[in-house]
């Protein structure tokens, strides 16, 4: 029981955030605006505004975290972006397709279903459970059903993956390269 209770006590030191320098800290959150901005823009562009705010979803907002603040991380490569992502949307769709009018069962079916194929695909990425959550809790998602992993999903994926591949190869430090792989 004891070294049960000594590994919730830490005793590490917080790496990722310490130190930051100015110019991490505006390159990051500068590619963050950009990444989020650019899915509103290219969605309007198609013509997608009466139902603009469904493009914006929440976990783009973790995405961009992995994308354009820890581009090195395995979650953060495309194959993972992409894939985890879409994964998760599909099985958002499916449990609401079976289980319409339970909410709670869908919600926590379409997470685990999301994380079961993530690991089955090998696209492991944290925001896709909530991606998975989203499409069960917005309704313009269950109006749209399965094209709802293509669009916006899969091509919001893609417009913020875009990003990160344009801007963290700009970055002037040696450091910052993106991706490590692709497959």
């Amino acid at each position: 029981m004891k070294k049960f209770i000594n590994k919730m006590r830490g005793g590490g030191e917080q790496k990722t955030l310490k130190g930051k320098l100015l110019r991490e800290i505006c390159w990051s959150s500068g590619m963050t605006f950009i990444g989020i901005y650019a899915v509103y823009w290219v969605n309007r562009a198609f013509g997608m505004t009466e139902i603009g705010s469904l493009f914006l979803i929440g976990s783009f907002g973790a995405t961009a975290v992995l994308l354009y603040c820890a581009p090195a991380s395995d979650y953060s490569q495309p194959r993972n972006v992409v894939g985890g992502h879409f994964v998760s949307a599909l099985a958002g769709v499916l449990m609401y397709k079976f289980f319409p009018e339970n909410f709670a069962l869908s919600c926590a079916l379409a997470a685990s279903v999301a994380i079961a194929g993530m690991y089955i695909t090998r696209t492991m990425h944290p925001p896709g459970g909530a991606t998975a959550m989203i499409t069960i809790i917005n309704p313009n998602a269950h109006a749209l059903g399965f094209v709802f992993a293509f669009v916006p999903v899969l091509m919001g994926a893609l417009i913020m993956l875009l990003i990160a591949i344009l801007m963290n190869n700009l970055s002037s430090d040696p450091e910052r390269r993106y991706p490590r792989y692709w497959f």
